[in-house]
């Protein structure tokens, strides 16, 4: 049960420290994003097989988190159409 409330607490932590990112100008490079979102999602299929429910949950907001960091960054223009 204590691994439940360790892996979160680290999720959380993540959550957290994200959240600059995704206020900041620059993004990282959208392969990135998207690939890191999606293992994030799968991790948090295997936490849900595992019933750690709570960390399956904080893993699947920094998948969409990552997701939203790669929309944002698919939504830029790219350096040929800046003015």
């Amino acid at each position: 049960m204590w691994q439940d409330y360790v892996l979160t607490v680290v999720q959380v932590f993540f959550c957290i420290t994200l959240i600059p990112m995704l206020i900041a100008k620059e993004k990282p490079p959208l392969a990135s994003s998207i690939s890191t979102g999606l293992t994030l999602f799968i991790s948090a299929a295997i936490f849900s097989t595992l019933h750690l429910w709570l960390p399956a949950i904080s893993q699947t907001i920094v998948g969409i988190q990552w997701l939203a960091l790669a929309y944002q960054r698919w939504q830029m223009p790219s350096a040929e159409q800046r003015p």
